[in-house]
């Protein structure tokens, strides 16, 4: 389980194509992602809520890199970690969450 900075997701996402591209897994609530949301690029993108994804794993494919969001970096963290634990060889977390990510790259995604 790696921690990436804002900047370096971005550089993972802009240089992604086909079946190399990561998956961004958004574990924030529906509320909070039509708030607010990554433009995954050519990755793509998957949002599962926290509390939901022991009972929806399967739906995150294991041979890919699976970024974690949420909105300060401590759900995803953990979501990371269980991912980890669960035999995910390529997991990141998206340290400091979408919050960092609208300061440092998108000032164009809405902070709440």
């Amino acid at each position: 389980m790696r921690q990436l900075t804002a900047h370096e997701v971005r550089d993972l996402l802009a240089t992604a194509a086909g079946d190399d591209a990561p998956q961004l897994l958004d574990v924030r609530e529906p509320w909070e992602v039509a708030v607010a949301a990554i433009d995954p690029g050519r990755a793509t993108a998957l949002h599962i809520p926290m509390q939901e994804i022991p009972a929806r794993q399967s739906e995150i494919d294991p041979e890919r890199t699976v970024v974690c969001v949420c909105h300060h970096g401590m759900r995803s963290l953990h979501v990371a970690h269980y991912l980890a634990r669960q035999g995910y060889d390529d997991v990141v977390n998206l340290h400091g969450g979408i919050d960092a990510w609208s300061q440092q790259v998108d000032p164009g995604v809405p902070r709440y």
